[in-house]
């Protein structure tokens, strides 16, 4: 086994996450004043996936992890992308 390296994330790095999440949080609040329709959703749930692999990155130190994790990571998400956009197509030719 090789040896664990320690990641220990500084205060500015974390305030500089805390910021992004505060202003996306904000974006999200912001944009459901806006009618976009059959797309409201989808809206939300790409605002919502920003923030997500925010804290994925910076809190769970995925940035930190080898290759294979992040190509694990990044199937996950297309998987459950794929099965959204066939969830909406599924709603739309109904």
């Amino acid at each position: 086994m090789k040896h664990e390296e320690k990641h220990i994330s500084s205060y500015s790095s974390l305030a500089i996450v805390l910021a992004v999440l505060l202003l996306l949080t904000a974006f999200s609040v912001w944009i459901t004043g806006f009618h976009f329709g059959a797309f409201t959703v989808a809206v939300a749930l790409i605002i919502a996936s920003v923030k997500v692999a925010t804290v994925l990155i910076n809190f769970m130190h995925l940035k930190f992890e080898n290759l294979f994790l992040k190509l694990l990571v990044t199937g996950v998400f297309v998987m459950f992308t794929l099965v959204i956009i066939l969830t909406f197509v599924d709603y739309y030719f109904r």
